[in-house]
């Protein structure tokens, strides 16, 4: 009976220090005060249930003296890169110690249910501190996909052009020039952005490395791409990672690896990205009504001109991603205009019944 004690005890010590850890992050660096009291409130619980056990373990049970393990280590306990990965090792410890205690509870045969039920409160717990660390992307109306083939205009004009005419990103997306010259763009696209009167953001498509190296501010990646974790491991975990998607599944799974937002799309037939399936506005539609998905940052693409755009602010888009009819356009500035109206005209447009 004392053996399992000490094993509960030293059990439900390393489930409260895993949840303290998860308090705290939840507290002062995420700064959500109802994490953080869901989490105290599961270390509260579990220091209940456990002395509600029917031999209930304490002081008299523990031996750390004599406890073999407190020696042993393993080659990545001392290290931790950042917040994310503090929290990760946090949750494990305190998830795989509740279990332990569940196993252990049943042979005093007490009902073990209420630590099953702790333990997936920290499943929870450590799934909403992490959305909380993941870096955040702010919501973007409009964001300009640059393509040299497709503008009219030399492309530094036409990025100086989008961002006179109300875009707040600019997205390089080249893939077919030598990685030096994808370089030298990127670092001229930051310069560009970096000189704009008002912060707007500079975007490398699929490169995490040109990301790094000319100092943008995001990157994007397709499905095929770079997973987030991959991206942040070469271009830093405080970089925000935008992920393509075509359904609620892939939508997910995005997120679930550690998008900071979503690519939508394509809402419509597009000659620069063609599929074979066009998700259209029903997927935006299904998006904004999933509970855990309505409010990662958007971006619906595919086939956007100033004639569609109002479809999908009905709809509820929040951002909007365009290429040829900006690059392309004679006026790229009057052409993001008009799509930004898309925003203005919805809202003031009065009821149906109105």
């Amino acid at each position: 009976m004392r053996t399992r004690a000490r094993i509960i005890d030293a059990n439900s010590n390393r489930a409260a220090e895993g949840l303290r850890v998860i308090e705290d992050i939840a507290r002062f660096a995420i700064e959500d005060a109802q994490l953080a009291a869901r989490t105290k409130a599961a270390r509260h619980t579990l220091t209940e249930t456990v002395r509600a056990l029917p031999t209930a373990p304490g002081l008299a049970a523990r031996d750390t003296p004599g406890d073999v393990g407190t020696d042993t280590r393993t080659p990545g306990e001392y290290r931790r890169e950042d917040l994310a990965e503090i929290a990760r090792a946090a949750s494990g410890r305190a998830t795989q110690a509740l279990r332990v205690i569940e196993e252990l509870a049943k042979s005093f045969g007490a009902d073990a249910s209420a630590f099953e039920s702790l333990r997936y409160e920290t499943y929870e717990l450590a799934r909403l501190v992490s959305a909380g660390l993941r870096p955040r992307a702010p919501q973007w109306r409009l964001c300009v996909l640059i393509t040299e083939a497709l503008c009219n205009h030399p492309w530094q004009r036409t990025v100086e052009a989008a961002i006179e005419g109300g875009a707040d990103a600019l997205q390089l997306r080249e893939k077919d020039i030598p990685d030096r010259e994808r370089l030298r763009r990127a670092r001229r696209l930051v310069e560009i952005t970096r000189a704009a009167p008002r912060w707007v953001w500079a975007v490398i498509n699929d490169r995490p490395d040109i990301a790094l190296l000319s100092r943008a501010d995001a990157v994007h990646v397709g499905q095929h791409d770079l997973s987030p974790a991959d991206v942040r491991a070469v271009a830093g975990h405080n970089i925000p990672v935008g992920v393509s998607t075509s359904s609620i599944e892939t939508a997910r799974r995005a997120v679930d690896a550690g998008a900071s937002s979503l690519g939508l799309g394509p809402m419509f037939p597009s000659t620069t990205k063609p599929k074979h399936e066009t998700p259209g506005p029903d997927y935006l539609r299904a998006l904004l009504a999933d509970e855990e998905l309505a409010d990662i940052p958007h971006l619906c693409i595919g086939g956007i001109t100033p004639e569609n755009a109002p479809q999908l602010v009905r709809a509820g888009a929040r951002g909007l991603a365009v290429c040829s009819a900006v690059c392309s356009s004679d006026d790229p500035a009057g052409a993001c205009r008009a799509i930004l109206d898309a925003f203005t005209d919805v809202r003031e447009q009065p009821p149906p019944d109105a």
